[in-house]
Order: C-alpha cells, then sequence, then structure tokens
C-alpha cells in the first residue's frame, strides 16, 4: 500500500476534500521566556559549586574551566532535576554522576573534555501524587566552557551537519567554542569567502554559534568556521545549508481515497499527506464510518525527506488508512485530522458502496 501513489489528480466530486484549518496553542511551555523575565528569581539561584576544603560558590552565568578538571555541582532541595549536555545521556558516560541526597541534589563530571562544554542547570519539582511540575522560583543555571587549546570548537559525533534555513525564524550555524575569549569567524566553501558578520542579521554567540536572524535562500550552501586563540587557527566541521521552502503554519494537507465508489469485499485505502519542514513532526488523528463499531482497520503512519531542487528540502508526512472486506457499514466520510504545534487541519473524503 505504501508505494501506491495517492490519485489525487482524477476529478473531485462535489463536497470531497473539504479542508478546514484551525490554530491552536503550541504545546511548547514558555519556561524560559518567564525565566528570563524575573531577574530576581535568577538572582535566588539554588546551585552552587562544591570547591577545595568544602567552601561554596554560587555560580555566575558563566563559569570556564581547563579540560581534564573534575567539578562538582550541588542543587539546594530535597527532589532536583537536572539539564546538562545531552551527549552525556546518549553515551551513558562512567564519567557523569548524579545522586539525590536527603537535603541536595549532587552532579559530579570527572575528568572533564572540550565536549563537556555546555549549560547545567537543576531546578526543583514539585509534585502532588503522579503530576510534578518545576518550581520557577528555585531554580540554578551556568554555562561552562571547559577550555582547551587543542580543540577551541566543541567536538561533535559527525563530520558534517545539515542546518535547515527558515524564512520564519533564526537559524544557527551550532560552531561553539571552549574559549569564549576565541575569535570566531564564518566561511563560504564556494565560492570561498569570508561571511561578514554585522552583528544584526548574523550574530556570533559562543554559546550557540553564527545565527541567522533572517534566513534567505540566498545564504543556502555549505559553510564552515574557523576560530583563532594563540595559536594556529583551527577549522570546524562543515555544515550544509538548506533553505525550507514550505512556510510555518498548521500542516498542509491532502486526502484521496484509492476509490470513491467501492464494491462489496473490495479493500479501500485513504491516504492522508502532508508537506511541511524537514523538522516538524505531524501527529494523524482519523474518524470513519465503522469506528463506533469498533470496525477493525490498518493504520500506517511513516514520512520521509524528498529534495526539491537545489537545496530545498521537504518533508512528506503520510497516514495511510486501510479498509479490507469492504461493507455498507464502511460506506461514509473519512476525516483525517493532522496536527503539528502550529496547529491542526482537518481534510474528508466521501466513499460510497456501489
Amino acid at each position: 500500500v505504501t508505494g501506491q501513489p495517492a490519485k489525487s489528480k482524477r476529478p473531485k466530486e462535489p463536497g470531497e476534500n473539504r479542508i478546514f484549518n484551525k490554530k491552536i496553542k503550541p504545546k511548547t511551555p514558555k519556561t524560559k521566556e518567564r525565566e528570563s523575565a524575573d531577574s530576581s528569581l535568577k538572582s535566588q539561584s539554588i546551585l552552587t559549586q562544591v570547591m577545595d576544603k568544602g567552601r561554596f560558590q554560587k555560580l555566575a552565568a558563566t563559569l570556564s574551566l581547563s579540560a581534564g578538571q573534575s567539578i562538582e555541582l550541588r542543587c539546594k532541595g530535597s527532589n532536583v532535576t537536572w539539564n546538562y549536555p545531552s551527549y552525556l545521556d546518549t553515551f551513558k558516560d562512567s564519567r557523569l554522576s548524579i545522586k539525590q541526597l536527603d537535603r541536595y541534589g549532587q552532579l559530579i563530571l570527572a575528568n572533564s573534555t572540550a565536549a563537556d562544554t555546555g549549560e547545567y542547570s537543576c531546578w526543583l519539582q514539585l509534585c502532588n501524587g503522579n503530576k510534578c511540575r518545576k518550581d520557577e522560583s528555585k531554580a540554578g543555571s551556568t554555562y561552562i566552557f571547559f577550555t582547551d587549546k587543542e580543540e577551541l570548537f566543541v567536538p561533535t559525533p559527525s563530520y558534517f551537519e545539515i542546518v535547515y534555513l527558515n524564512p520564519d525564524k533564526p537559524a544557527v550555524i551550532p560552531c561553539r567554542v571552549t574559549t569564549p575569549s576565541a575569535k570566531v569567524t564564518l566561511h563560504r566553501e564556494f565560492p570561498a569567502e569570508e561571511i561578514e558578520t554585522d552583528g544584526t542579521d548574523i550574530i556570533y554567540d559562543p554559546k550557540k554559534g553564527f545565527v541567522y536572524q533572517h534566513p534567505t535562500s540566498d545564504h543556502k550552501g555549505i559553510v564552515y568556521c574557523k576560530a583563532e586563540s594563540q595559536g594556529a587557527p583551527q577549522i570546524s566541521i562543515k555544515y550544509h545549508l538548506l533553505y525550507v521552502e514550505v512556510p510555518q503554519g498548521p500542516p498542509s494537507t491532502t486526502i484521496a481515497a484509492s476509490s470513491s465508489r467501492a464494491e462489496l469485499s473490495d479493500s479501500v485505502h485513504v491516504i492522508c499527506t502532508v508537506l511541511g519542514e524537514p523538522h516538524v513532526e505531524v501527529d494523524f488523528r482519523w474518524q470513519y464510518p465503522g469506528q463506533e463499531s469498533e470496525r477493525p482497520v490498518i493504520i500506517q503512519n511513516f514520512w520521509r525527506l524528498i529534495n526539491r531542487g537545489t537545496g530545498h528540502t521537504t518533508r512528506i508526512s503520510k497516514s495511510v488508512l486501510l479498509v479490507e472486506d469492504f461493507e455498507a457499514k464502511d460506506a461514509g466520510n473519512y476525516i483525517c485530522i493532522a496536527q503539528n504545534l502550529q496547529g491542526e487541519t482537518t481534510v474528508a473524503t466521501k466513499v460510497e458502496l456501489n
């Protein structure tokens, strides 16, 4: 079924392919905005660094340590949650130890490396039964640079990364440095040239990398970063910038049935298709005539990326509903609801019994 193209070019019958767009609120919680808006909460940080001889030091927004050093952080509270560079989880790194003691949470990172550079934060969880939420007033965060003159750029597991340029939001070329004072420049591979960073449209943030505030199709291509700090310059991995031509918003959705009229015992499949941004996931829900009588159907969801011309990439997401041994109760409207973080779109098509 999945290999068959949707027959979307046949003449449409009256009332078919009805489309309704509905805006819904994104699921993404805006915790960071609330945190930055209330600076007084930041000053009441519960995060400290354990120093020599049992001394404690409250942490500033950034901290620089030499790679190879170990660090112990403590967070006051009896139910502490930690956040740290995600790759430490990916590889289940034995150098990282996290414990919850009676009065504080403890994070120890031994034998640090340049790759450990990143944000380390903690917060208290307020729990009521099985439901827990973040206590905004009791949190702490610091960005730690583990400096290494041999590794000016934070190492990555790959030698090549894809960055999607969306006209509706900033794009980040994530060539972060381990030494905040390093001088970093951005370069295009072809034609070979340095890309000017004017501090307005393109800015550099050592915690993030180069940020394109308003990406356009002119920015696509292959780029790399160069860093200098008291020695020979170092080159980052390469980044392939691909321009996304599908705008943000509720899913752009179409629906088509293998046939608008079916015979008894036929197999009928209905395909719901979404064209969207490469990194945006789509959830599908179905409503169909035999649903209330618990008519068994087969539903398959899948997606793939397609190249739509030089530097243009689109994600195609599909949900296929299959009805085997078509019966009279299967005749009627088949409704597909496609949803992403920007909203949802409902489309419908009708299948009648011959």
